[in-house]
């Protein structure tokens, strides 16, 4: 199952020497962790789509299978296999999406494999878990982006892509209105639970939500439940790709109706968040909340997963310099985040979807990929460095005081996320001196 890149060979090639004189261990962990997905997570089906799972868990999650693949994307332009790669998996997605837009996870085949005993509005043979997070939604399109951009390939851009496009439109537009009109429920029963954020309170409809403009979403990219059904950092992204989306449809299929509804759809998210998602935080002045209803009711937080309020740079929503964004970091990197965590060994973000007190690494990739401070980001190099329990590879979450504990031993998106960070350290040379 292996794929092998000659370009990825030869860049791992190039920076052997340069990483192993700043660490040994440093340069082991790249060549370990950057080719992760391609030579352990996908896999070219027979007819051509591009299935791409996890690592542990043997489904694909829209969110994960492409967060996994982009830190890939500034070398296809030189190399069509992993073109090929980019173009089977967008395939894929578009797939999925049109088989069921609430899905987060799929099965490679109509298996039935997956959590079956949930109760929700719709089944399918070929969805592994049916909880419906927003960001799913938003990454395949913002994997198209990518791909245009990074290659100029109009080959994509087929009826399938459209009709995704419009299915994700589709769905946005009925989920700001959830309360009133949505008929998507999810109940997982309790004997099935790993968390009880794993299912959705009265009767599988969450919380009740007023109209905010935003798009409601029953589960965080971590796969537990929302506390208030708006998701401030999912509605970041989504107020991002909707722009993406607008310029596609005009552009490949002069699909005008749909490029405006979407163009509409992406300025009531940006009001909604502006007008409802800002809270006033005492020592840190006005910062974006991580969850609401809009009536009034705010959950001040931050996960570790992405779309988080920390990457809302690295989504594209603001830039790093941005005042209320520098609020919201210094909030959500500090104790008054409730998920924030110290330790001998690191500092930084944790999840209500794991172990109280352990740190992902995706977090501290994320504060580096987020920051104009290069001492800051060096401090995070060697915080992974420490904490991959000698194993060489980043896992789900780890004890800061002690790594020998963590979670998810396979975790290929954390795997790439962090050959991308280590990239964009190498990009500066003042970083690494």
């Amino acid at each position: 199952m292996s794929i092998e890149s000659p370009t990825i060979h030869i860049l791992l090639n190039e920076l052997e020497q340069k990483l192993h004189a700043y660490s040994p261990e440093l340069a082991r962990m790249f060549a370990q962790c950057y080719p992760n997905t391609l030579q352990t997570t996908t896999q070219i089906l027979e007819d051509g789509e591009v299935f791409v799972f996890t690592g542990d868990i043997p489904a694909m999650w829209l969110r994960d299978s492409t967060a996994q693949v982009r830190p890939y994307i500034n070398l296809a332009a030189a190399d069509r296999d992993l073109q090929k790669i980019f173009r089977g998996l967008i395939r894929r997605q578009a797939r999925y999406i049109l088989i069921d837009p609430y899905a987060n996870a799929f099965n490679s085949q109509p298996s039935g494999q997956g959590h079956q005993s949930d109760r929700t509005s719709a089944s399918s043979p070929w969805v592994w878990e049916r909880k419906y997070e927003l960001d799913s939604l938003c990454y395949p399109v913002q994997l198209c982006q990518d791909y245009w951009t990074a290659t100029q390939d109009a080959s994509i851009f087929d009826e399938n892509l459209h009709g995704m496009f419009s299915r994700i439109v589709e769905v946005m537009c009925l989920e700001q209105q959830h309360s009133r009109e949505s008929n998507y429920f999810f109940y997982r029963p309790a004997e099935e639970c790993f968390l009880p954020s794993d299912t959705l309170p009265f009767g599988g409809k969450g919380t009740t939500s007023n109209f905010t403009g935003m798009v409601w979403s029953g589960f965080r990219p971590s796969d537990d439940a929302c506390k208030f059904g708006f998701h401030i950092p999912s509605n970041m992204f989504a107020a991002v790709i909707l722009g993406y989306l607008s310029d596609f449809v005009r552009q490949f299929y002069q699909d005008f109706d749909l490029a405006d509804k979407a163009t509409r759809l992406q300025a009531e998210i940006r009001f909604g968040i502006e007008t409802y998602g800002i809270v006033n935080q005492p020592g840190y002045g006005p910062v974006y909340s991580y969850e609401t209803d809009g009536y009034g009711n705010f959950n001040m937080m931050d996960d570790a997963n992405v779309p988080s309020l920390l990457s809302a740079p690295y989504l594209g929503f603001c830039k790093a310099d941005d005042q209320l964004y520098q609020n919201t970091r210094a909030f959500v990197l500090s104790r008054a985040n409730p998920y924030y965590y110290e330790g001998k060994y690191a500092h930084g973000i944790g999840s209500p979807h794991t172990p109280e007190g352990y740190i992902w690494p995706i977090s501290l990739i994320m504060q580096g990929l987020t920051s104009n401070d290069r001492a800051e980001q060096s401090a995070l190099v060697q915080m992974l460095i420490d904490t991959t329990a000698g194993t060489h590879y980043m896992h789900e979450s780890f004890h800061p005081d002690d790594p020998t504990r963590f979670t998810r031993p396979w975790f290929a998106w954390a795997n790439s996320l962090f050959g991308q960070f280590i990239l964009s350290w190498l990009e500066n040379p003042l970083t690494t001196g």
